[in-house]
């Protein structure tokens, strides 16, 4: 079972660093996780950008993808959130 606080884990780290490597990556994981329909595609070696405790993170979003979690009213809320925060940081530059 995922562990139930990955979400906001994942968002903390977003929130801290917008525009950093780990935080795209896993921005980019959780857009994928949402289209089952397309198999998730995620290029899987880009978990090797990851330092190990951001890779724990983004198994644990993998895990709620198993969990069924994916979609509901946490991730949605959540996701929500990390868009905010990574198009505010792209539009820094």
């Amino acid at each position: 079972m995922a562990t139930p606080d990955v979400l906001t884990r994942t968002l903390t780290l977003i929130e801290a660093a917008p525009e950093s490597a780990s935080a795209l990556t896993l921005y980019a994981l959780v857009n994928t996780l949402e289209y089952q329909n397309a198999g998730c595609l995620f290029k899987l070696t880009k978990l090797l950008d990851l330092e190990p405790q951001h890779r724990a993170l983004a198994y644990g979003l993998m895990d709620l993808l198993v969990d069924g979690e994916v979609g509901g009213e946490r991730w949605t809320a959540a996701k929500a959130r990390m868009d905010d925060l990574i198009r505010g940081s792209a539009s820094r530059f």
